[in-house]
């Protein structure tokens, strides 16, 4: 997916995301194609995050689009059990706890979520 200053980049229909789930999906971050995760949060927030654990650098869904949720409903990685606090995206506990998941600038319009700052 390229993207240009002016092109709209669409991530997912805001319908597709359902309070409190995540999605997976691609995305042009800073010149590179990148797995992004969104998170939905209950309140209709819309929050993403690059698919990348700050531990080991791996994919934190254990099958493309799965992601593990703590009973508390914490993300937690699928390789080593780092657990990141919804929708803040901090590890809170596992190997890598005090770190963050880096954010992806997305916002709502149109109903759809889209990549970049509202403008």
């Amino acid at each position: 997916m390229s993207s240009s200053l002016n092109e709209t980049v669409v991530l997912v229909p805001l319908e597709g995301l359902p309070p409190d789930s995540l999605h997976a999906c691609d995305a042009p971050v800073d010149g590179e194609n990148e797995p992004l995760i969104l998170y939905r949060d209950p309140q209709g927030g819309v929050r993403a995050w690059l698919n990348v654990c700050p531990h080991a650098g791996r994919r934190l869904d254990f099958a493309p689009g799965r992601f593990l949720r703590s009973k508390g409903g914490d993300l937690v990685c699928a390789v080593h059990g780092a657990t990141f606090a919804l929708p803040q995206g901090n590890c809170v506990a596992g190997p890598c706890r005090g770190d963050c998941l880096r954010a992806v600038p997305v916002h709502v319009a149109d109903g759809e979520v889209r990549l970049g700052e509202a403008g």
